[in-house]
């Protein structure tokens, strides 16, 4: 049995699922059934905890949704998931609330103050208005029900969308070999496979958004399987730091762009907490650069693991640290029972070094397809693997190193450039914070390098400063033709860089897709 702390709030498993077998009561009065959808529009907080486990009690499936979308975003996922419940936070439902289905049932759940606090949202914003049902006196309202446990289905993962609408990645729910695939995959992923076998308390933090897939999936795992678990509203560098020390984490789940922000502490904050209890920090999710998945390792010691995958295909390779520093730059080798491909455009499996198309899938896992849309799931399957979209190398060790997202690939004078090596190399300069490569039209080569600097706060560097610099670390062909200069670069929550928004103005008028 874990303990979940909020704040200063804290709650453990069995009466997380008491509230959850409420919860399906409630959701049981209100029509719902295995196979329905329960729409969460949450931020990190119990009620999605309660919500996501009181659907699955009944094989409803839980809708995660960012929260970050637009009333028309938001109106297209409630639609196309065919949401029958919507459980949203107080302050998030003025945004939405006219683009909410008549048929959708609205439960509203008051705004935690430390949730309050973290996004800076007034008192009026976080109560439950009149005549809107407040989800703790609704939840309460019902009798803790004891059903026989019986396998529940997954979250339904909504996609960021980078080439168009969001896709809903829905798995049917698990047989208990299924499981039992899933299981091992996951706790290599987090480290948990040595811990539960000694028998070893483990205390996690859930420091990124829960309606994305990899916290979601972390957060599910840590909760069903007896970990203490603290509950962050937002990532913050310093605050994360201090509650390592005060509740002695042991493991966590990150994306790179936390070690950046981690990182930039001055020295004398990062000097100030014992982060000696870590044993196991995995991160994904996005591309991480060699310089700085370095300095992490030095300064957290050999505790940071990687492992590559995607909501399609699952976890597929895994990297210790040490295997990292032997193989820098790798996402690491094959977990068991997963296959990984790379293949030309023709098909064919390339040998060692040979740039192509990553394709895999864990063997014995559930299949997948995308909500109202199985074509579209036809078409991510190739050789009965799935393709996520990288382009990678494995070397002769059997590693697997990517280069680049397919679709960020920049054909230019008929010959490919990938941005991931260019920006790899602008990180190397100690002024740039950050930095996003894509392609841009051209009328002589058909597509031009665009590259988008993000200065270190209080630096400042111009094109001047950069090219000749750059010219040194890549060919010619290679350089960007336009520099832009901004102060923060758009992300989604996983951290990775929204390159779909820089783009877009290029090629609006281009006659062409991006």
């Amino acid at each position: 049995m874990g303990i979940i702390w909020r704040g200063d709030t804290a709650v453990d498993s069995s009466e997380l699922e008491r509230r959850a077998r409420q919860v399906a009561s409630g959701f049981e009065s209100l029509g719902i059934r295995a196979g329905d959808g329960v729409a969460i529009y949450l931020r990190n907080d119990y009620a999605f905890f309660e919500a996501s486990l009181g659907a699955g009690i009944l094989g409803a499936y839980p809708v995660a949704v960012n929260w970050h979308y637009t009333p028309a975003e938001a109106e297209y996922l409630l639609v196309d998931s065919a949401a029958r419940v919507l459980v949203i936070h107080a302050d998030l439902l003025a945004g939405i609330r006219q683009v909410i289905p008549e048929n959708v049932h609205v439960l509203v759940v008051p705004v935690p103050k430390e949730i309050q606090t973290a996004y800076g949202l007034t008192d009026a914003a976080c109560r439950v208005a009149a005549g809107e049902t407040n989800w703790n006196t609704w939840r309460d309202g019902f009798a803790d029900t004891q059903r026989p446990p019986s396998p529940m289905p997954s979250t339904i993962i909504y996609t960021s969308g980078t080439t168009g609408r969001p896709k809903g990645v829905r798995r049917p729910t698990a047989t208990p070999e299924q499981a039992a695939v899933t299981f091992r995959m996951l706790a290599q992923s987090y480290g948990f496979s040595d811990y539960l076998d000694r028998g070893h308390e483990i205390t996690t933090a859930i420091v990124g958004p829960i309606y994305h897939s990899a916290p979601n999936a972390h957060a599910n795992f840590c909760f069903r399987h007896g970990a203490n678990i603290v509950i962050t509203p937002r990532f913050d560098p310093e605050a994360l730091l201090a509650l390592i020390e005060h509740h002695r984490i042991t493991h966590l789940n990150m994306v790179p762009i936390m070690f950046n922000r981690l990182l930039k502490l001055p020295d004398d904050v990062k000097q100030r907490y014992d982060v000696s209890s870590l044993r196991f920090v995995a991160h994904a999710a996005a591309p991480v650069s060699p310089p700085i998945k370095r300095a992490m390792i030095e300064w957290w010691g050999p505790v940071i693991n990687e492992y590559y995958g995607s909501t399609e295909m699952g976890n597929v390779t895994f990297c210790t640290a040490e295997e990292w520093l032997a193989h820098p730059g790798s996402v690491g080798r094959l977990m068991p029972g997963a296959v990984v491909k790379v293949i030309d455009q023709a098909g064919n499996e390339l040998p060692p070094r040979g740039i192509g198309e990553v394709i895999g899938r864990t063997l014995g896992a559930t299949d997948f397809t995308y909500q109202n849309d199985d074509e579209k799931r036809r078409r991510m399957e190739k050789q009965g693997l799935v393709t996520p979209g990288d382009v990678g190398y494995f070397d002769e060790d059997g590693f697997l190193y990517l280069c680049d997202r397919a679709n960020d690939m920049i054909i230019s004078g008929g010959v490919n450039i990938y941005p991931a090596e260019i920006e790899a190399e602008i990180h190397k300069h100690p002024d740039i914070a950050d930095c996003a490569v894509f392609g841009i039209p051209d009328e002589e080569f058909g597509e031009a390098v665009c590259a988008y600097i993000q200065p270190q706060p209080g630096r400042s560097v111009t094109e001047a400063d950069l090219r000749p610099w750059l010219r040194q670390q890549v060919a010619g062909y290679k350089m960007p033709r336009v520099w832009e200069f901004v102060s923060e670069l758009p992300r989604e929550d996983s951290g990775k860089i929204f390159k779909r928004k820089l783009r877009a103005p290029y090629w609006e008028n281009a006659g062409r897709a991006i």
